[in-house]
């Protein structure tokens, strides 16, 4: 069996270990997506709790085929801002896979980090948002906020030509999830100033309201 294995890596160009070791990483990562499923399910109530986990879900079912057809083009196409896209994930883009991997080994592995990022931001928005916003929000994240900040790095473009280096994903994946973060954060909190003192100067006026009919109910049953 050995050495089948041999002679087929020998005769394909790959390497039967650098193939296992990506694979071994994509499947790690892979189990991040559970791990945040678990842990939002943890900070959320009972009865949003199938919400988040179809959210967490829907990163991959939403991501995945938006990621082939268009964002993996964006990914490793030519260019130093923006890849020239060249069509779906092929063997188009073989000479983007490190030596001695076949290209969908290195898909598998790129898409796993891709969910990656769009899921990082679902305990932010749980209970917060709508499962079709959600939704939208993640097709934006994986057809081409991910593809486009994760060039600059991977995929040849001005970063890379500047020296920078991203070995785990700790800039492309985790940086591009936080600033989706911080947004998310920053909407949020504009939400709850104008609700406070905007637009929603009617919820103040409401709620001063019911203070005054709570007051006035106070007095008279205190004088009756």
């Amino acid at each position: 069996m050995t050495n089948t294995v041999t002679v087929l890596a020998e005769s394909t160009g790959f390497s039967a270990v650098n193939t296992i070791w990506v694979l071994l990483g994509a499947a790690l990562v892979f189990f991040m997506q559970a791990g945040f499923a678990m842990v939002e399910t943890g900070f959320t109530r009972a009865k949003n709790a199938g919400n988040i986990i179809m959210k967490n879900l829907m990163d991959f079912c939403i991501g995945t085929p938006l990621f082939w057809l268009f964002g993996f083009g964006l990914m490793f196409g030519d260019g130093k801002f923006i890849g020239a896209y060249k069509g779906i994930a092929d063997s188009t883009y073989a000479s983007a896979a490190p030596d001695g991997v076949p290209f969908f080994a290195f898909l598998i592995f790129q898409t796993v980090f891709c969910a990656t990022a769009a899921t990082i931001v679902s305990g932010a928005m749980a209970e917060r948002t709508k499962f079709i916003s959600y939704c939208i929000y993640s097709a934006i994240i994986s057809l081409l906020v991910y593809p486009i900040e994760a060039h600059w790095i991977w995929g040849g473009g001005w970063l890379a030509d500047l020296g920078f280096h991203d070995f785990a994903g700790s800039v492309s994946m985790t940086r591009t999830a936080r600033q989706r973060l911080s947004q998310v954060t920053h909407l949020h909190l504009a939400h709850l100033a104008a609700l406070s003192f905007g637009s929603a100067g009617s919820v103040s006026t409401v709620r001063q309201q019911l203070q005054w009919k709570a007051t006035l109910s106070r007095l008279q049953v205190k004088f009756s």
